[in-house]
């Protein structure tokens, strides 16, 4: 009777926490559409990993934040910086381009706008759970190196043309807890966006 009533104790254990994991997954996953709805990332992918390719890309990136920045101002929320970048993509991929001339590389550069999947991402500051989001992406030549993640909007990623930091950068356009959230106020963000990254691809996997 001991071992029965043993075996039912771990059978309570083992429903309770996969009910908390299942808790937690659907609060992690109602957490990451809330932040996606709020920002536009940036997504810039090198033609190589050269070191070359790789130096220049961080190169057109900066080129492309400060491109960008004048036409977010006064923008308050993800809707409107998409409406205020879309028509100037092609003066957006005009700067990247005249740094890649700069370094005397050739090839094509391409700038849009689409819904892309992100793991997670830290960054100094702050980090950004995995997910889906509305993002600026560029890509160089053949797009066969290492990329580069951040946001354009709100400005969290400005380190190279500002030093902001990202209650100020983000404040009015995330709430308070969505700052908590990504940043390293409560410690414990980074296990929670993993967890949220394991619920993604369990989710993926059940639709599969």
């Amino acid at each position: 009777m001991k071992t029965t009533h043993r075996l039912y104790r771990w059978e309570a254990a083992l429903l309770m926490a996969f009910a908390i994991v299942l808790t937690i997954g659907m609060w992690a996953s109602l957490t990451q559409d809330a932040l996606a709805a709020e920002v536009l990332r940036l997504h810039v992918v090198a033609n190589s990993d050269s070191d070359t390719d790789q130096a220049v890309k961080l190169q057109v990136r900066d080129a492309i934040l400060a491109a960008a920045t004048p036409y977010l101002d006064g923008v308050h929320n993800q809707e409107e910086a998409e409406q205020a970048l879309r028509p100037h993509l092609q003066e957006l991929a005009q700067a990247g381009a005249e740094v890649l001339a700069q370094a005397g590389l050739s090839y094509p550069i391409t700038v849009s706008i689409t819904d892309q999947w992100f793991p997670t991402k830290e960054y100094t500051d702050f980090a950004l759970p995995a997910g889906t989001y509305r993002s600026l992406q560029v890509i160089l030549g053949e797009g066969q190196g290492h990329n580069w993640w951040c946001v354009v909007f709100p400005p969290l990623c400005l380190g190279s043309v500002s030093e902001e930091s990202v209650e100020t950068s983000a404040s009015g356009v995330l709430s308070e807890d969505q700052i908590s959230l990504i940043s390293e106020q409560d410690g414990e963000y980074v296990l929670r966006f993993k967890v949220l990254e394991w619920w993604d691809s369990l989710v993926q996997k059940f639709e599969g």
